[in-house]
């Protein structure tokens, strides 16, 4: 028995780690992957042959529907987790995602989704009250679901195995404190998404770690469908107000308008900047000193894990998190680390 617990758990560690293979990017693709390794054999007692296979995902087809593209920087790099992982088990993964941030289209893709019969569905809820219904069509027709990056508060409603990703109002916490800890005292949060419960999340923690800590925060909502528009709104409330001395924005989308801004303004490295997630160009501000800080994810593993965790779910009825999501970050990357961050970012997995 100690040799076939070993087996399995050296299996798995093969299957979690091993990562391989490049990106496909669009609203919709797929990633087939053939064969390839993860049985583990032991002999039980009397001599019997005992076959433990944790990657037959022949199979196994699994669909993932979220709501940001392949082909934005931070969703990039959650797809290649996604793809890597389907290397490695075997499975066929199907990835879409609307154009725009829409829940009426997403909640479209997922009827879609859940009306191809799939093994299996990875999603991210950043609206739980917009997706729970077609959520709720895949709880009916015995569809495990695994949510990823948003949802965490309501994963277990839409009957889950479990959620990937952070708690963002813990992680919006983390990054309030980081700035009044900088000395920060008037904060203006960018939300580049209205009714993303992820991104309101991110700003209400930073908001209750800086009024805490005796400042204040508000929130600038902008539009990235214009972005010379987005660009001169930051411009324009940071002229308007000059006590204002952070801006913290919610990802590297909205994150570049916002370098923009301040370099207009003369303001780079002066006006402290932090922001959620990843980017070249984010990683190249922190490095430069005009970024202090950046929240770090780790999307790549929410991509990767939720397709190899649906596979063992399918193939061999493993369960993880004990009834906990699996959280994946807030890790911090600074001047310290980002040169570091920066090289595996390279390889599309940061």
């Amino acid at each position: 028995m100690r040799k076939l617990r070993a087996a399995v758990v050296i299996a798995a560690g093969a299957l979690l780690v091993a990562a391989c293979g490049g990106d496909n990017k669009g609203s919709s693709s797929s990633t087939t992957a053939g064969g390839g390794g993860g049985s583990a054999s032991t002999s039980a007692a009397g001599g019997a042959s005992t076959t433990v296979n944790l990657t037959q995902g022949g199979n196994v087809n699994i669909e993932v529907v979220t709501h940001g593209q392949a082909s934005d920087p931070f969703w990039s790099v959650v797809k290649k987790g996604v793809d890597d992982a389907a290397k490695v088990t075997g499975a066929k993964v199907n990835y879409s995602a609307p154009d725009t941030f829409d829940m009426v289209k997403m909640s479209q893709l997922i009827d879609a989704a859940v009306a191809k019969k799939p093994s299996g569905l990875v999603v991210s809820m950043p609206d739980y009250d917009a997706l729970k219904g077609s959520l709720q069509k895949a709880t009916a027709a015995k569809i495990p679901i695994i949510t990823i990056n948003s949802g965490s508060d309501h994963y277990k409603d839409v009957g889950a195995i479990t959620h990937i990703g952070q708690d963002e109002t813990i992680a919006g916490q983390g990054a309030g404190q980081k700035l009044v800890d900088a000395g920060a005292k008037n904060v203006v949060c960018v939300n580049q998404e209205v009714g993303n419960a992820g991104l309101d999340a991110r700003c209400n923690g930073a908001k209750q770690s800086i009024e805490k800590g005796g400042g204040k925060l508000q929130v600038l909502q902008v539009d990235l469908k214009d972005a010379a528009g987005a660009q001169n709104t930051i411009k324009s409330k940071l002229q308007s107000d000059t006590s204002i001395d952070a801006v913290l924005a919610l990802g590297p989308t909205g994150c570049t308008p916002t370098l923009a801004a301040l370099k207009d303004l003369g303001l780079s490295g002066k006006t402290k900047l932090a922001t959620f997630d990843l980017s070249p160009q984010v990683l190249d501000a922190i490095t430069a000193g005009d970024m202090l800080f950046a929240v770090d994810q780790q999307q790549y593993l929410q991509g990767y894990l939720a397709i190899a965790l649906m596979n063992l779910y399918v193939t061999n009825l493993n369960t993880v998190g004990g009834g906990l999501p699996v959280l994946t970050g807030p890790g911090y990357v600074t001047k310290d680390n980002a040169a570091q961050v920066k090289s595996l970012a390279a390889a599309g997995t940061r």
